[in-house]
């Protein structure tokens, strides 16, 4: 189990970093983006 935790904590970081940048990129690309929330059911 402290494997998974060490992969979500990677992944945790990973996305805190790499989504601000994303969404500064597509700001300044004039990129106009839905930001709809995914949902698996209705």
């Amino acid at each position: 189990m402290n494997n998974l935790n060490a992969v979500f904590v990677d992944v945790d970081d990973f996305y805190q970093t790499f989504l601000p940048a994303w969404k500064k990129h597509l700001i300044s690309s004039g990129i106009k983006q839905r930001n709809k929330p995914f949902r698996l059911s209705r």
